[in-house]
Formats: C-alpha cells, sequence, structure tokens
C-alpha cells in the first residue's frame, strides 16, 4: 500500500509524539507507587531528622508513602551511588548533606560525579555548627579562643564525627582562616566525640547545633560562637564567628535530589510540594527546633548552592590534607 508523502509525515510525527506525551502523563499520574528517600547515615542525625520531616510532608501531599531508607556506609557515597544508578522516574531520592559536598573531593576514585548525575529538586534547612568548648577550658570568646590555641600548639585536641565530616571540615576551615592549628581526633559518630568532649579528654568540637543544644543548655559544654554568617535564633545571645573573623560561614545544609533525567514536570511537583510545607509556619517552627532556617529558592538555587559549597569544601579538603578514615 503506498501512501501520500504527507500522511506518511503525519504518522511519523504521531510516533515521535507517543514517548513524549506518554511521559508527560507518567509524570502527571506521579507518584505510582511508594517512593523511597535514602539516608546516607544511620538514624538519628540531622539529614535522618529532616528527611523523616520531608518524608511525612510528600506522603500527605501525594498520597503514597516516601519511606525513608537509612544506607550507612562510606560517608553516605554507598546511598548516593544507589540513587545516580536508580531509574529516573522520580520513585527514588536522596536526602543532600554536606557529606556530598565534600566527598567530591575527598575520594578520588567515585563511580559517580555528583554535580553531574543528580538533579536538584529542592533545598529545605540550613543549620549552623557551633564552635564549643569543655567548660575548664580558661577561655569565654572566640578571641580568647583563638589566642590560647596559638599559645599551646598542639595541645588542643579538636574532636569529630569522623575525617571530611562536617565537624571536621567546619574546623579545618577555622585553621584555615585563623591560623590556628588544632589537633584533629576523629571518631565513629559525633555522640562518643561528645561524650568525651564532655568529659574533658578532648577540649573543642565543631558540632552541629541540634545535636549539642541541649548540652550547651545544660552547661555542660560552653558554646563559643555558631559558625553560620549571623546568630542563631536558638542561641541568639551566642555570637557567630563572622563577627571576630570576617567572611567565616559554614552551615550544613539538608535537601532533596533525584537522578539526572528525571523529568522536569516531576521535579517541579516535588519542589512546589516541599516548597508549600516550607511555607507552613508549623513546619518552619519544627525545623527552628532543630536550630536551623528554611531554605526558599528554586531547583536552580539550590544547584548553585551544592556547585559553591563543593569548590569550597575542596580548598579545605586540599588545605588541611584530608585523607577518608
Amino acid at each position: 500500500m503506498n501512501l501520500p508523502r504527507r500522511q506518511i509525515l503525519a504518522l511519523a510525527a504521531g510516533a515521535a509524539a507517543l514517548p513524549v506525551m506518554s511521559r508527560c502523563a507518567w509524570a502527571q499520574a506521579y507518584p505510582t507507587r511508594p517512593v523511597r528517600v535514602m539516608v546516607g547515615f544511620p538514624p538519628g542525625g540531622v539529614t535522618d531528622i529532616v528527611g523523616r520531616l520531608a518524608g511525612q510532608w510528600l506522603s500527605e501531599r501525594f498520597g503514597q508513602p516516601f519511606i525513608i531508607e537509612n544506607r550507612p556506609g562510606a560517608a553516605g557515597n554507598i546511598a548516593t551511588e544507589a540513587v545516580v544508578n536508580a531509574a529516573p522516574d522520580g520513585h527514588m531520592l536522596l536526602m543532600v548533606s554536606p557529606a556530598h559536598t565534600v566527598n567530591a573531593t575527598l575520594y578520588e576514585k567515585l563511580s559517580f560525579n555528583f554535580i553531574r548525575d543528580i538533579a536538584p529538586v529542592a533545598g529545605i534547612m540550613r543549620v549552623p555548627n557551633v564552635l564549643e568548648i569543655n567548660p575548664s577550658l580558661p577561655v569565654t570568646t572566640v578571641p580568647e579562643f583563638i589566642a590560647y590555641v596559638k599559645a599551646n600548639p598542639g595541645r588542643i585536641n579538636m574532636a569529630s564525627g569522623g575525617n571530611g565530616s562536617s565537624q571536621h571540615v567546619t574546623g579545618e576551615l577555622f585553621n584555615m582562616m585563623t591560623g590556628t592549628t588544632m589537633v584533629h581526633v576523629p571518631y565513629r559518630g559525633s555522640t562518643p566525640a561528645l561524650a568525651d568532649l564532655v568529659g574533658g579528654q578532648v577540649q573543642v568540637m565543631f558540632d552541629t547545633l541540634p545535636s549539642s543544644i541541649e548540652l550547651i543548655r545544660a552547661g555542660k559544654l560552653r558554646a563559643l560562637a555558631v559558625t553560620s554568617a549571623t546568630r542563631s535564633e536558638a542561641l541568639p545571645g551566642i555570637p557567630s564567628i563572622g563577627e571576630f573573623v570576617p567572611g567565616y560561614e559554614a552551615s550544613a545544609m539538608s535537601g532533596i535530589a533525584a537522578p539526572r533525567n528525571t523529568p522536569a514536570d516531576i521535579i517541579d511537583k516535588l519542589h512546589q510540594a516541599i516548597s508549600a510545607a516550607l511555607a507552613d509556619p508549623k513546619n518552619k517552627a519544627r525545623l527552628a527546633d532543630q536550630g536551623g532556617t528554611t531554605f526558599s529558592g528554586t531547583p536552580a538555587d539550590f544547584g548553585r548552592l551544592i556547585a559553591e559549597e563543593t569548590e569550597k569544601w575542596g580548598k579545605v579538603v586540599k588545605f588541611a590534607g584530608i585523607k577518608p578514615g
């Protein structure tokens, strides 16, 4: 059967449009089954807590379970690799943490390029770390602390949750910008590090605010400053390091990403749902309880933040010669 050229072209155009139309319909129906949200760390940490809040918001919005799946290991790289290799259909997502911006330089042979292989969806929260010391240390301000460390080179032990952790690189940034030298003591997580800080086995830690705030309020630790550019509403009487060290800023971030090539319609639906949740005063208050502030912006804004933080922490990793633990 011979068809006119015009009819052949029309049929070809229709066939080519079918995948696009089906993808659009698929995106409109999203999600069609439970969604797994990968967290690269054990339960109880800031990334896990924020992930569970986000999972609750998204489950209520879409009527499908958003299941938090903790897959710790290799500083979050195991969970990241699972998401990078997942089908780009929005049914597997990743909780983004500061580790993702550090690991790009810390690990020389990753099987993925984080910036290239993920699609930013939405930032959720930024939260400062806090420069805290054992109360036995005879200092009460950041300038006094800097002078004390310089007067006691190699004698001030700085605890962290592990090599390349948020606590570690935040402290090394402080070293880099102040000319101090603190001895890094890595632990297997922040809980044992905090226990030794309270016990006086180590003298200082740049811990995430949510993990330490109750110890600070109870007087078991002395907070000298927060690491964000401005003061934290959770500790309004505590200055920021930047008030004494111009340009210093270090804030942990939490957000959601998807595999690259996830349809833009799905990214947009997820972003709109998270933005709506963050606009709710009740949810803002819950994040404030964690010592954080909400992150507002587009997926592109979140992507730019990831790129900027990757460059920033890359310089710190190289300066301090940090290697994976």
